[in-house]
Formats: structure tokens, C-alpha cells, sequence
């Protein structure tokens, strides 16, 4: 008899891992839980949208393709907890979509050592746009943001800059960048950090307005963003506020409601109510998963992301591996999506520096400048 519940047990460990080779496995892990949830499924969803057209079409180097999202709760130590689990248990071809800097500090190291490609953060701070053979962005940096906001407010006459950002190694780094092109034009901005996840209010809108801006530039996430735009126009101060696509965009317009009206926010993938051919191949795959609301920008970058990296082991070498799939990527040249492009190439896999920049309507909307 325990003969066979061995044999049993083995067949069904065989059958199990039977399954799992069926199938090219990307491992994620995100915020599904907590005060960025709305955030980190959106990037699941986006990217899962595509990956299900796919599958419909028959897989890719016949097999199907399954994200495996593990939940991080937006904290670091989960998130490299997680990079861990997926490196070591599950056989994964990509670590993908990680939703910030943050959180990918302790994956990238993992994923080096492990030879397996970092694909599509969801960030563009400096950690995350270091040069290494297996991290990949498909987005513009905080610093092209960055530079395209300060561009317009400047030529407007505006000088007074505070910025908004966490107290943490990230945060401190998106400052660094503001005050590097500020001191090009002979000007240093203001600051104030902000606890990650921790609420804002009064004091923390009292604070800015002492230093009577011109401009406020915020790096932080949408929560805090929103409760600091409602007490700022519940207090009447208004003051030009421009935000890094770090906030979601959609997210932030929620939380804030009619408060968000006038607030700029850069975006790093084209409108997603445009015309762009991948942009309404993206539409199309959202509505065939079963979404009912309209595409946002976070779920449209998601599944741009996943439309790469299909790409990437589309042309990886038989027998397909994280090591072929890496070097596939490392190589890929410049890749139309469908009139939006990326390029990755020898010591550059940075593969955008698309930015625009878009205003909040009265009516929620972003209308692009």
C-alpha cells in the first residue's frame, strides 16, 4: 500500500510538472493588495489582456503564456520575498512588471544572478535605468519626464519649484534629478518628503505653501497625491501642479475627484483614447477580457509591455529558455508595436523616451497639450 501512494504521489508531481512546462510561466509580483492595489492590478490586467489575445491566436513557440502575480502589499521586503519564490519554485522565463523602483531594488540582483530578464518596471527612477544585461524598460525616464514638465512651466516664467517625494533612497533621487536641471538655469528648488504610505494633510499643505511655489512637482504615488491636492483646494490655494506618470494617472483623477481638475500628469504612452494601431489592438484585447470600463494609460503600458516581451521569446532560440528569451530581448533592434516604437540594443535597453504631457479636464478627462 505505501508503494502505492508513492507511485501516486510521484505521478501526480510528474502530471503537475507536466502542466507547468505547457506553459511559458512570467512571474510578477505587484501591489493586489493595499493602498496601491488599484495600481498593481491594473498592470496585471493589462498585461494579462494581451497575453489571453495571444493564447487565443495558439501561444507563442507553441505554448501558452500564464502571468503568475504574486501580491507584495506595495512593500519592498514582500516584493523581493516574491522574486525569490518565483526565481527559485517556478521555473519563470521573465520577472515582469514590477510597479515601482521600490519594489525592485531587491528583485534586480535576484534576477542577475539567476540570468533571467527584469522586464517592464514600472518606474522611471535611476535604480531602475541602470545599465544591466537583464533589466529592460520600455518607458521614458523620470528624468525625460521630468525635463518635458519643467520645459513648459519655465518657458511660462514660473521659477519657485517644490517637490513632493518619499523619504527614501527613490524619493531622494527624483529631488536629485529636479535640482540637476534647475542648477542648469541657475535655480535650486524647495522640498518636502512624505512618509511612503502615510497619510497627508493640513501640515503637510501648510508646509508647501510656505514656500510660496510657482510650481509644485510631485513624485509620489496617488493616494498622497490626491489627499493633497483636496486640501489644498479646500484651503483655496491654487497653485499649477505637474505630476510624474509614477501617479496613474487614472488612479490619482479617482481619489481626487473634481479636485484633480487643472493638475498636469506625464504620460509615457500615447492617449489611450488615440487612434494608434496598438493602442486599439490593446482596446480590443481588454474588451475580449472582459473588461467594462474604458482602457487606461497604466492597463495600456501593461499591455505594450506584454506585446515586447511576446516578442522577445517569439524570437528566442529553440529550445526557448530564460536564457534564450534574454538574449532575444538583448538583441530585439527597434520593435513597432503598431505606431508606437521601442529599441533595445547592446548596453541599451532603455527602449523609450516617449513622453507627453496631459491636463486633467472638469470633466476627469486628460486632454493631451
Amino acid at each position: 500500500m505505501k508503494t502505492i501512494w508513492m507511485g501516486a504521489a510521484l505521478a501526480l508531481a510528474a502530471i503537475g510538472a507536466q502542466a507547468q512546462s505547457d506553459k511559458w510561466v512570467i512571474g510578477q509580483s505587484a501591489p493586489l493588495s493595499g493602498g496601491n492595489a488599484v495600481f498593481g492590478k491594473d498592470i496585471r490586467d493589462g498585461a494579462n489582456a494581451y497575453f489571453a489575445s495571444v493564447n487565443a491566436r495558439g501561444g507563442v513557440q507553441g505554448k501558452q503564456i500564464e502571468l503568475l502575480s504574486l501580491d507584495d502589499k506595495n512593500d519592498r521586503k514582500i516584493a523581493g520575498a516574491n522574486a525569490r519564490t518565483l526565481l527559485e519554485n517556478k521555473s519563470v522565463l521573465a520577472l515582469f512588471g514590477f510597479a515601482s523602483a521600490t519594489l525592485s531594488l531587491d528583485a534586480i540582483p535576484q534576477a542577475e544572478k539567476a540570468d533571467v530578464a527584469f522586464f517592464a518596471p514600472f518606474s522611471g527612477a535611476n535604480p531602475v535605468r541602470v545599465n544591466n544585461p537583464v533589466l529592460f524598460t520600455v518607458r521614458a525616464s523620470y528624468g525625460e519626464e521630468m525635463e518635458k514638465i519643467l520645459n513648459f512651466w519655465m518657458s511660462l516664467g514660473l521659477k519657485k519649484v517644490t517637490v513632493v517625494h518619499y523619504d527614501d533612497e527613490v524619493g531622494k533621487q527624483n529631488l536629485a534629478v529636479v535640482e540637476q536641471y534647475l542648477k542648469k538655469i541657475n535655480l535650486a528648488p524647495q522640498a518636502l518628503a512624505l512618509k511612503r504610505n502615510a497619510p497627508v494633510g493640513k501640515a503637510e499643505v501648510a508646509a508647501i505653501m510656505a514656500h510660496h511655489p510657482d510650481l509644485i512637482l510631485t513624485t509620489v504615488l496617488s493616494g498622497a497625491a490626491a489627499q493633497m491636492q483636496k486640501e489644498m483646494v479646500e484651503a483655496g490655494r491654487v497653485v499649477p501642479t505637474s505630476s510624474l506618470s509614477f501617479i496613474g494617472a487614472d488612479q490619482f483623477i479617482t481619489a481626487a475627484g473634481a479636485s484633480a481638475s487643472g493638475v498636469s500628469i506625464a504620460q509615457v504612452v500615447p492617449n489611450p483614447n488615440s487612434n494608434v494601431p496598438a493602442v486599439r489592438e490593446c482596446a480590443k484585447a481588454m474588451e475580449a477580457a472582459g473588461s467594462k470600463t474604458p482602457m487606461n494609460s497604466t492597463q495600456l503600458e501593461a499591455c505594450f509591455a506584454a506585446k515586447v516581451l511576446v516578442e522577445g521569446i517569439r524570437r528566442a532560440k529553440k529550445p526557448v529558455s530564460a536564457r534564450t528569451v534574454l538574449e532575444a530581448l538583448q538583441n530585439l533592434g527597434t520593435y513597432d508595436l503598431g505606431g508606437h516604437k521601442v529599441a533595445f540594443g547592446a548596453g541599451a535597453q532603455h527602449g523609450s523616451k516617449f513622453v507627453d504631457l496631459a491636463m486633467v479636464t472638469r470633466e476627469g478627462k486628460l486632454l493631451s497639450r
